[in-house]
């Protein structure tokens, strides 16, 4: 595993636990809103966390840590993820895998080997704008493959969108929740105007909390539970 940084103890990462988040560097997308564009196009930079002092930190943990996060980047990438997430699992710690949801055999993979309890996937955008918001072409019946693995409800899943001005309106966020409609928790996320990958996203306005909100309440038409973050 590529591990390119860590936050050993989150309150908010894996919600409602205290977990050790992980951050794998490289990714599949170039998302122009972004907030981690350095460790998507540039992953190198940054020198691995030695694994041993991963472990050693986890095993000086258990009991005191409820679970671990793994992040990135784009995690479904790195080749031993599987392997790695069971053997954290065989400590004791619950794992969350937050994903972009574009390689749905792995997520499959990993829920079939029991090591993953959560997975947070990003919805980025409806099908037809899915291209703009990843900022690559791509193959959205992967996104929706996803989707239906994580609705099967073998693990504890949310779906979550960051509303980027210029990018999503009300309509967007309504076939959004039409696309994952039957889901147990969907969120959206506030967007924030820092340390984008596409400069010009640094200019970029948030909408009111207002307007957030009630873009939340036309979702819960279609979704169990809906809520909001970063407002």
């Amino acid at each position: 595993m590529h591990i390119k940084g860590w936050v050993k103890a989150s309150l908010i990462d894996y919600p409602g636990r205290i977990a050790a988040s992980l951050f794998c560097g490289g990714c599949n997308f170039r998302c122009p809103s972004c907030q981690n564009g350095h460790l998507v196009l540039h992953p190198n930079d940054y020198a691995d966390v030695p694994g041993s002092e991963i472990w050693s930190f986890l095993e000086a943990r258990t009991g005191l840590l409820d679970g671990v996060v793994i992040s990135g980047g784009e995690p479904t990438l790195q080749a031993d993820l599987i392997t790695f997430a069971a053997r954290v699992h065989e400590m004791g710690f619950l794992v969350k895998l937050d994903t972009n949801g574009y390689l749905p055999g792995v997520i499959q993979a990993m829920i079939d080997a029991g090591a993953v309890d959560c997975v947070a996937m990003d919805v980025k955008a409806p099908l037809e704008k899915y291209s703009l918001a990843a900022g690559v072409d791509l193959d959205v019946s992967r996104i929706c493959h996803s989707i239906d693995v994580l609705r099967s409800g073998r693990v504890a899943y949310e779906f979550r969108t960051t509303i980027v001005p210029g990018v999503l309106v009300e309509d967007d966020v309504v076939q959004v929740a039409q696309l994952i409609a039957g889901a147990s928790r969907y969120y959206l996320q506030q967007f924030s105007p820092q340390d984008t990958l596409d400069p010009e996203m640094l200019t970029c306005i948030p909408y009111l909390p207002s307007r957030i909100q009630a873009m939340a309440d036309l979702a819960s038409q279609w979704v169990r539970e809906v809520g909001v973050r970063g407002i």
